[in-house]
């Protein structure tokens, strides 16, 4: 994801810049309200349903980025459990499980306080919820689909590959 504030109008509405942005990408939108964009981002191992919402009172915009698959209710704890081990290891964001609807969502905000965001925010913001859900989607599918527990699941997919073969 190319970084570059040229060629996105100035906007004080950051849900405008967002969709400037997914627009340039070339991502499924919708613009529900002034205030929410909905996208459907296709990555590695699912598609992404992703909800930005401006809140002008608080001066943040707020994205969640959820998977594409529900968890079942036998593996509520487990995945709980996952939940809890991965936020660990996170520097910005966090990963919720909505029990209710059985979703598994990356979830962030970013504050501007009486500042315009720029378009490098906006794709900073959307990169780190893709890069999280792209980094830990198997650890979520090896405890929903595979039974494993949330550490033997978290390792597996902990290592990162570097070379050719």
């Amino acid at each position: 994801m190319a970084t570059a504030d040229q060629g996105y109008q100035r906007v004080t509405n950051p849900i405008d810049l967002v969709e400037q942005v997914a627009s340039g990408h070339g991502w499924a939108s919708e613009r529900t309200a002034d205030e929410e964009l909905t996208l459907i981002v296709a990555g590695t191992w699912a598609d992404y349903h992703v909800s930005l919402n401006w809140r002008d009172d608080l001066e943040t915009l707020h994205i969640a980025c959820a998977f594409d698959f529900k968890v079942p209710k036998n593996r509520l704890s487990e995945v709980y459990r996952l939940v809890a081990q991965i936020n660990e290891q996170l520097w910005v964001g966090h990963f919720d499980l909505w029990t209710q609807e059985g979703l598994i969502m990356f979830r962030q905000g970013l504050m501007l306080n009486g500042t315009v965001a720029t378009a490098a925010q906006c794709e900073a913001l959307l990169r780190a919820a893709f890069e999280a859900c792209e980094r830990y989607y198997q650890s979520f599918q090896f405890v929903v689909w595979a039974g494993r527990e949330s550490k033997e699941a978290l390792a597996s997919t902990m290592f990162e590959t570097e070379g050719h073969a």
